[in-house]
């Protein structure tokens, strides 16, 4: 293998481990996101506490887009 292939590899896996920690981080703010739902159901403080949430997850969502169409993983 040369240098280029080695670099090309380490770039793949580099933007797999990317990918797995989006998904993780994806699974993990949903999951605190259905606990405050659950928690603060007719609570004012609801919308302020879940609104960055969902942007974090809305961002993560694209993140991710961007790395399976890198990976052709769509």
């Amino acid at each position: 293998m040369d240098e280029s292939e080695l670099d090309s590899v380490k770039s793949e896996n580099k933007k797999l481990r990317n990918y797995i920690s989006l998904i993780s981080a994806e699974i993990e703010l949903s999951q605190r996101l259905h606990e405050i739902k659950q928690n603060f159901t007719h609570s004012p403080d609801s919308k302020r506490l879940t609104v960055p949430i969902l942007d974090r997850i809305a961002r993560i969502k694209s993140e991710k887009s961007i790395l399976e169409n890198e990976l052709n993983l769509d």
